[in-house]
């Protein structure tokens, strides 16, 4: 391979990078964005998030199709291969994160003027900053090759289940309690479920840079704590 096709195809990885992380950019401030606008009732900042949603749809078919066309014109092997591949599955991630923020962001719209009990943000605010700073760290892991920090967020995970188990039960709890906290609880059960999830794609990511570095995945079971599904048949506490 000569020295120009080197050079050319060291640029194009250089902007597929570049790509991935402008879309981190952009998924990071969808969904600090949607927390913030649901803890301040803020719908004008819950519409901007919705709004973004775009820009990140848009980098995502970008990035695919310049991988696509890196791989038919240089037919890559080895760490190059692994390198666009990992990209491609970067970018679905940060897809789909964007797409929960836009969900978060949606229930502000649809809760706006409901009531809305403060006590009940305490655990949510709790596992949305947790996932965010999970998110950074994978995404600084990726762009620094770095299979520690990555490995760091993939064993958390069972953090944030945990805490959104507590958080389900704790809704549960209010719902029972008070027919007029259904409404509202609901909602923000479904807030939680997407941050959670969230946390799910952060730790696919730090599946993927340990991928790219190694070429292996993770050795073990993803650590894994929701046992949410286990309190729907909780009683219902006597009068």
């Amino acid at each position: 391979m000569s020295d120009h096709i080197v050079t050319s195809f060291d640029q194009e990885l250089r902007e597929l990078r570049n790509m991935i992380a402008e879309m981190g950019g952009y998924a990071e401030k969808s969904v600090a964005d949607s927390v913030e606008a649901l803890l301040k009732r803020d719908t004008q900042r819950a519409k901007a998030v919705i709004e973004l949603d775009a820009a990140i749809d848009k980098l995502q078919r970008q990035v695919e199709d310049r991988a696509i066309l890196v791989i038919a014109k240089r037919q890559p092997l080895a760490l190059d291969l692994r390198e666009i591949v990992s990209a491609l599955r970067v970018a679905n991630d940060l897809e789909r994160i964007g797409d929960l923020g836009k969900n978060v962001a949606k229930r502000v719209v649809a809760i706006h003027g409901h009531i809305q009990p403060t006590q009940l943000f305490g655990g949510f605010d709790h596992m949305a900053d947790l996932v965010l700073e999970q998110l950074k760290q994978v995404l600084d892991a990726f762009a620094q090759r770095n299979v520690d920090e990555a490995l760091s967020v993939w064993r958390s995970d069972g953090e944030i289940d945990a805490m959104y188990t507590s958080l389900f039960r704790e809704l549960l709890t209010y719902m029972m309690e008070d027919p007029r906290n259904i409404g509202f609880c609901t909602h923000l059960l479904f807030c939680a479920k997407n941050i959670e999830r969230i946390g799910d794609h952060a730790t696919n990511i730090a599946e993927t840079v340990h991928y790219l570095v190694t070429g292996e995945s993770p050795a073990g079971e993803r650590p894994k704590a929701d046992n949410s599904t286990d309190l729907v048949d909780l009683p219902v506490p006597a009068k």
